[in-house]
């Protein structure tokens, strides 16, 4: 049986791909940090132990800051694959926190590198380290494929740059089967609420059902690739399956912007949004009762925006046979109807949920 450690496991995609995981009848150490074991919401349905399937699930404590933790879990399962998904992933608060922001994203992708070969691990585990199309920023091409430029417009991006090249650094020096996933936006039910998508989805329930007035937002003009996380973590472990290593976008190829996926989640709920006023002014109002939905806040603005992205996975989809499974209105019509569940859950039983 093949072992397999997550790091990230409480996560939107830790959670998804464990499941995967287990359907292939894999072993699974889920790695968590002591500060996040209050969070297994998103795995609450994933008991330890022996999977009716035969797979295995083992949850192991670590930390990415902390190099021997990670040399402790490596040297006593000997993974035949990690899957690095642990990050401080939250663009904007990168901003306010660079120093830790670097110290996981970039160093810590370093360490479980160093951790593998220092254990002579180099020949039997295979890599998979979670890169991001924030990489590209400042964007010189379009869309955005492998080879594009790199041109990071925050500290998130540049940690993640540092990971990029680390891992194919650790490829090519030692040998290492390592892959980087340039991932574009992926969003799910299960995507954390400072995200902007699920912002939008659950906030919108809470209006709908009374539990909020209005949802305030920066950037609704930004330009994205979005596409569900069940079809990227089946990419993340198509690569690692490959005969040989390599860097791989995974995208849509199709692009919304922020404005246009507000619109389309309001008018699930019974909702026309017009837009009146500009710039920082500028609301969404409810065309049949005048209520005012959406404000701009200039707290949520980023110090470097990144307006366009928009993704080419030519190359996974040929080598790979990747297929995105899920369409962009059935992701949003997905967000809705879990997030109208949760608001009107929150609303009867007077509490807030986690996920």
């Amino acid at each position: 049986m093949k072992t397999s450690l997550v790091t990230g496991a409480t996560g939107q995609d830790g959670s998804y791909l464990i499941e995967k995981l287990l359907s292939e009848g894999r072993r699974v150490c889920a790695m968590t940090r002591r500060s996040s074991t209050f969070n297994m919401a998103r795995l609450s349905g994933l008991k330890e132990g022996v999977q009716n399937n035969g797979a295995e699930l083992i949850y192991c404590q670590g930390d990415l800051t902390d190099q021997s933790s990670l040399e402790e879990i490596l040297g006593k399962y000997e993974p035949d694959e990690v899957y690095n998904l642990a990050a401080q992933s939250d663009v904007h608060a990168s901003f306010g926190v660079p120093e830790f922001t670097a110290d996981v994203d970039a160093l810590g992708t370093l360490r479980l590198l160093e951790g593998i070969r220092r254990l002579g691990l180099e020949k039997t585990t295979r890599f998979y380290q979670a890169s991001t199309s924030e990489l590209f920023g400042a964007v010189r091409e379009k869309p955005q494929r492998e080879t594009t430029p790199f041109a990071p417009r925050s500290p998130y991006a540049v940690a993640k740059l540092y990971a990029y090249w680390t891992t194919v650094n650790y490829r090519e020096g030692y040998g290492i089967f390592a892959c980087n996933g340039i991932l574009f936006n992926h969003e799910s039910p299960r995507r954390g609420k400072n995200f902007v998508t699920r912002k939008i989805t659950y906030g919108a329930a809470r209006i709908r059902v009374g539990l909020q007035d209005v949802l305030r937002l920066g950037n609704i003009d930004s330009r994205r690739d979005w596409g569900h996380a069940e079809d990227y973590v089946e990419g993340m472990f198509l690569m690692l399956q490959h005969e040989t290593p390599d860097d791989y976008v995974l995208a849509t190829g199709e692009q919304h912007s922020v404005r246009e996926f507000l619109e389309i989640v309001f008018s699930r709920l019974d909702y026309e949004l017009v837009w009146r006023g500009s710039g920082v002014e500028e609301k969404g109002i409810d065309r049949k009762s005048g209520k005012t939905l959406v404000e701009i806040d200039e707290r949520f603005f980023r110090p470097n925006e990144v307006n366009y992205l928009c993704g080419d996975s030519s190359k996974a989809r040929s080598v790979l046979k990747w297929t995105p499974k899920h369409s962009f209105a059935s992701l949003v019509e997905d967000m809705v109807r879990h997030d109208l569940e949760v608001a009107a859950f929150e609303k009867k039983n007077g509490m807030v949920v986690e996920v």
